[in-house]
């Protein structure tokens, strides 16, 4: 089997949930979640084993509804938060709560699970994050470098900054913000910048992009129209303070300096249909991920806007006098943005798209059918970046 060949794994319900598990580093594991109406929705844990390129699965029942979206604490390899729907009367509601998983399986482990496994395991409540006063719930966010106890949630068009308490058994709502302004506003996302001692985050809601400071809940930049329709994702660049993805309804990715906020840096179009997820690679920033409506992943080399726009220095004592001459003008030409490779084993719509926390180079597509696809950079883009 070809290193670079796709792994793909069916659930047997609709999903759009996905996340890496922030705090493994070690192990390749992802959590999907799922949208079932008619039973009861699960949580699936996908470790990856990646040298005999073999998918272990444990699933966990989560009986409270479907999953909208799925995060995990940074600190803690046991503890995740879901985003569901409940329904009450004739009401729909979506909620927020904070799980832990049975200890057994917090770490990743390449063990194959025995035949018993198919009697599922249940998520242990830690507390709900109570949203009664403010709204449906749209994301939850772990503060990225923390201890795991500061999480923000954004409900319709509230910002609630969260502490967990008592070994996460208790959640007490340390401050918010609202949107103020005409007509029913809803955040449709929101990420929390690994920067600035992660006292921001970003947020998105109908066209426009926001920056806030989680000290004093205030507003610090406003990108108005930063799409021509709904922004879906947002994500920070993790090596360069100010810059940030975004990416929406207009089939378009944008890429902002928070400092100027009246043009994108950068634009990209490459699909074809609406753009619901943006993610920039945690090593090697030039390398973005989008998943799309269209069914597509596409990856893509934004080398221009990146920590490292020149490309590989070489050591002088490596070359010769015409090779020298030779390098250094190829070192002062900028490398060029391109698309290194659009993925299409998905049949339908992708909802989400996540690099792995333990390995640079692999990353997982969900599509909403139910098909998970783990892929991997290509080897010759790999050793180009490394070498």
């Amino acid at each position: 089997m070809e290193d670079d060949a796709p792994v793909i794994y069916g659930l047997e319900f609709q999903a759009r949930a996905l996340t890496p598990q922030t705090a493994e580093t070690d192990a390749i594991r992802f959590l999907v979640g799922t949208q079932s109406l008619r039973y009861d929705n699960q949580i699936h844990i996908i470790d990856f084993d990646d040298e005999n390129n073999i998918i272990n699965k444990n699933v966990l029942l989560h009986q409270v509804g479907e999953i909208w979206h799925i995060s995990t604490s940074p600190a803690d390899k046991g503890v995740l938060a879901t985003c569901y729907n409940k329904t009450s009367d004739t009401k729909v509601m979506t909620c927020a709560a904070v799980w832990r998983m049975p200890k057994e399986l917090e770490s990743g482990s390449h063990e194959s699970p025995d035949d018993s496994s198919s009697n599922t395991q249940t998520l242990e409540l830690l507390c709900h994050l109570d949203n009664t006063a403010h709204g449906n719930m749209a994301c939850v966010m772990w503060e990225p470098m923390g201890d795991g106890k500061k999480i923000i949630s954004l409900a319709d068009n509230n910002i609630l900054l969260w502490d967990l308490q008592e070994s996460s058994a208790k959640a007490a709502l340390s401050s918010s913000a609202a949107l103020e302004g005409k007509g029913q506003l809803k955040f449709t996302s929101g990420r929390w910048s690994p920067h600035h001692n992660c006292t921001q985050i970003a947020t998105a809601n109908d066209t426009t992009v926001r920056g806030w400071d989680t000290r004093s809940m205030r507003q610090i930049y406003c990108i108005e129209n930063a799409h021509g329709q709904l922004v879906r994702d947002l994500d920070f660049n993790p090596n360069k303070q100010y810059y940030l993805a975004s990416c929406g309804d207009d089939c378009k990715v944008k890429f902002w300096d928070t400092r100027n906020v009246t043009d994108p840096v950068k634009t990209l179009e490459e699909h074809s249909h609406w753009v619901w997820n943006v993610r920039y690679n945690h090593s090697h920033d030039q390398l973005i991920l989008t998943g799309s409506s269209d069914s597509r992943v596409i990856l893509s080399n934004m080398v221009s806007i990146s920590s490292e726009p020149f490309g590989h220095m070489v050591d002088d004592d490596e070359l010769s006098d015409q090779e020298d001459q030779h390098q250094e003008e190829k070192i002062k030409e900028p490398l060029q943005d391109s698309v290194i490779a659009t993925y299409e084993e998905h049949e339908d719509s992708v909802y989400a798209v996540e690099w792995s926390s333990a390995d640079p180079w692999l990353f997982a597509s969900l599509s909403y059918d139910g098909r998970l696809v783990i892929n991997r950079v290509p080897r010759a883009l790999k050793y180009h970046i490394l070498l």
